[in-house]
């Protein structure tokens, strides 16, 4: 299938031509601001379909919001009408087309424009009303306030919240994906006159400043946001995908010695913590036991040997491990235990424990296996 994407460099654009692209679509006729006229005349002789993003969001001066939202409708129209190419016509308009602003109106003139041209030659017309969206690749102070709060976060620099009980309407850009190709293939979702987006979500505009705050805060306290909330998995994706090039890493704190070192890698209030445990040659770690703490044990370097005994008891139960091939090893409560390095290089353990460590309540208790 031969598709035209107008706008093809913008937010919506560059996501849906990736997704395109990743679904194995290969004729994509890519047309934006600085592209050849004369392309979009040929484009429009044999399309296919037509997703029809070009517009305009922040113009320069308030004339440019119907030359860049109506104009490039009418020009598209023009030019299918030339062709009699009644191809189907997808349409990003806003909700903001309910509104007498001047982005509004040039919204509603262009969807007046596609619902003529429908009636007049029998096209299929699908106009899509959208709210406020987010995702990797939208651009920061332009037209989505989740860009401008990420972009300005992850580099300390303020944000500018005027009322924060304002309630918001937001649709992630891959939700919007998923609907768009359904659409190509004759699966949309459609409510009276206009097509939507199943799937949106209403937040506070403080409550959205609050939570990428959090996001920013997991690198340094360890925590993992909470991905059962589908916003907040969202908004975590689009977050990072703002973090400066320079920035994507951070420094955990190794706490070294003699022995090797240990290191907390995540924090979680739910499902605990993971460690980096890294033993030298001949080193025994451990030799405690628990009352509740439960862990988990997965050398990924090196060779070990986990050692186990029962309280009360003289049998002692052996585990080797090894780097070669991966084994978790339960410990659990109740048994004293240890890990030993039985071989000639730096033992490296995975160590999960279903809690994160309390200096208050260690529940370890130091006995020798």
């Amino acid at each position: 299938m031969k598709i035209l994407v107008t706008g093809a460099n913008g937010f919506v654009g560059k996501n849906l031509i990736a997704e395109l692209n990743n679904r194995g679509y290969k004729y994509i006729y890519k047309f934006a601001k600085d592209t050849d006229k004369l392309l979009l005349d040929e484009y429009t002789k044999d399309c296919e379909f037509v997703f029809h993003l070009a517009g305009v969001n922040r113009p320069k001066s308030e004339s440019e919001f119907m030359e860049g939202n109506f104009g490039s409708t009418l020009e598209l129209l023009k030019l299918l009408k030339k062709h009699n190419n009644k191809v189907p016509i997808l349409i990003t308009s806003s909700v903001q087309a309910e509104r007498n602003n001047s982005y509004g109106i040039s919204k509603r003139k262009a969807e007046k424009l596609l619902f003529d041209y429908s009636n007049e030659t029998g096209t299929k017309i699908l106009v899509y009303r959208l709210p406020n969206l987010f995702g990797k690749w939208s651009k920061p102070n332009y037209n989505t306030v989740v860009a401008t709060y990420c972009y300005n976060i992850a580099r300390g620099l303020d944000i500018q919240i005027d009322n924060p009980d304002t309630e918001l309407t937001l649709c992630y850009i891959d939700d919007v994906l998923a609907e768009f190709i359904r659409a190509l293939e004759g699966k949309y979702t459609k409510q009276v006159k206009y097509y939507y987006i199943s799937t949106i979500y209403k937040i506070k505009l403080g409550d959205l400043a609050d939570t990428i705050n959090s996001l920013k805060k997991t690198r340094e306290n360890l925590s993992v946001p909470n991905m059962d909330d589908e916003l907040t998995k969202k908004l975590y994706s689009t977050y990072l995908s703002f973090l400066p090039e320079g920035e994507f890493s951070y420094n955990l704190n190794m706490k070294c010695d003699d022995r090797g070192s240990f290191t907390e890698f995540i924090r979680t209030l739910d499902r605990g913590q993971v460690s980096i445990n890294v033993a030298k040659p001949g080193i025994t770690k451990g030799n405690h036991w628990h009352h509740t703490k439960s862990e988990k044990f997965l050398v990924v370097s090196g060779k070990g040997l986990i050692c186990f005994r029962k309280i009360g008891s003289d049998k002692i139960i052996k585990y080797k491990v090894s780097g070669e091939k991966f084994q978790v090893v339960d410990i659990p409560t109740g048994y004293t235990h240890s890990i030993s390095n039985i071989g000639d290089t730096d033992m490296v353990t995975v160590m999960w424990a279903n809690e994160a460590f309390n200096p208050e309540k260690p529940d370890t208790y130091f006995l020798e296996v």
